[in-house]
């Protein structure tokens, strides 16, 4: 994954976006400078989602775009529809949208996930994916810049987020969440009344340690009993970047499929 370098003094200001180049180059990321940047758990993210032609794909937090667009670009046919409360970074996805040609089929709206899912009124949609905010405490870390905040502080709680997502998404049809490892038992817990035939991959900095990340999958009204899927590990001790698995997920040439 790409990541574009600062500026140099004089031709842009801090405060305008950067642009950067992911899944291989593929798809074109106009990011804030300073605020949040998405990363490598977007890239995820979107490499989890096995949407079909036809279907739609909602996303709760969309940012700037980066988990659609890498999903238009692995899943032609499908629409997309974010969701943000920011609207300088709405107008930034909505640009991203017309940069990588998906206009057409790629809609973001100004919203705020803690305002419930019924206020926005759409239609229910076959997907709904999510990145939330990590923390709930601003007392569990160091508090973040003003830009980045939203991005990581959950002001309403992980429990609304997966309520949105519930709500978002038709009966039959798939969440899939990365978050925090050590969130697993929260996720299920707030999942489990209305969702179920989970798919669990657990994301690993390097195979002798912990995960730090997992990927969960949800079915609203499933009923399948609880798949543990082999973990994806992201780096060896070779000195190579990522694994080889990881790098082409990374790139496009893989999916991280349930």
């Amino acid at each position: 994954m790409t990541v574009a370098s600062p500026p140099p003094e004089g031709e842009a200001s801090q405060d305008e976006p950067t642009e950067n180049a992911l899944l291989g180059g593929r798809v074109r990321l106009l990011q804030p400078a300073s605020g949040y940047r998405a990363g490598m758990d977007a890239a995820l993210l979107a490499a989890a989602v096995a949407a079909r032609p036809g279907e739609t794909v909602l996303e709760a937090g969309c940012g700037a775009g980066a988990v659609l667009t890498q999903i238009a670009a692995r899943r032609p046919g499908v629409s997309l529809v974010g969701v943000e409360r920011d609207a300088s970074v709405v107008g930034l996805a909505r640009q991203n949208a017309k940069l990588n040609g998906i206009g057409d089929r790629m809609r973001v709206l100004e919203g705020d996930v803690g305002a419930a899912f019924k206020s926005l009124g759409l239609p229910r949609a076959d997907w709904a994916v999510s990145n939330p905010p990590f923390f709930d405490d601003e007392g569990a870390l160091r508090a973040p810049s003003l830009a980045k905040r939203g991005a990581w502080i959950a002001d309403d709680g992980l429990a609304v987020w997966v309520g949105f997502l519930t709500d978002g998404v038709k009966d039959g049809g798939r969440i899939v969440i990365i978050h925090r490892a050590d969130r697993l038992a929260d996720l299920l817990a707030l999942l489990g009344p209305r969702c179920g035939s989970f798919a669990i991959r657990p994301v690993h900095p390097f195979a002798d340690e912990p995960a730090k990340r997992v990927l969960v999958q949800a079915m609203r009204g499933g009923r399948a009993p609880l798949q543990l899927l082999p973990p994806l590990v992201l780096h060896d001790r070779s000195g190579a970047k990522h694994t080889t698995q990881a790098e082409a997920i990374l790139t496009g040439a893989a999916d991280l499929g349930f």
